[in-house]
């Protein structure tokens, strides 16, 4: 038996998002092995030179990077409604006249919630890395 053979391909999982004030928010996560994220931040980088020190220098597109990242990480959320946004970064709801509405998914929700939330960002860090959380077991 080889351990290349027991890698699994797709690990898709669904987490209840952990702030019990965010009831019924749920989001689909793939992980994220080691080899996938160099992959991502090497895509996201580019190699520019210096003309003061004359040497190459690496810089990171933390844009392309964050949207590489969340599109491979955050597959998808139900039961985030409107009014749960103000929980989780700085938003005006004043014009919604719905805040008990599910705020849909796309990637480019995912992006700004990710980039603008704090507490979302780390805990979606922390789960994607956990192994134990999308390991199949017989």
């Amino acid at each position: 038996m080889e351990l290349k053979s027991l890698l699994s391909a797709s690990s898709l999982i669904t987490l209840a998002y952990p702030d019990p004030d965010l009831k019924g928010f749920e989001v689909n996560l793939q992980y994220m092995s080691r080899d996938l994220l160099q992959k991502l931040r090497k895509q996201a980088t580019t190699i520019g030179f210096n003309k003061t020190t004359r040497q190459p220098e690496e810089a990171i597109d933390d844009d392309l990077f964050y949207k590489l990242y969340v599109g491979e990480a955050l597959k998808g959320w139900s039961g985030l409604k409107i009014k749960y946004l103000a929980e989780l970064m700085p938003v005006d709801l004043s014009s919604v006249t719905d805040t008990e509405a599910e705020f849909p998914f796309s990637a480019e929700a995912a992006t700004t919630l990710v980039k603008n939330s704090t507490a979302f960002d780390n805990w979606l860090m922390a789960v994607i890395n956990d192994v134990s959380l999308f390991n199949k077991t017989v």
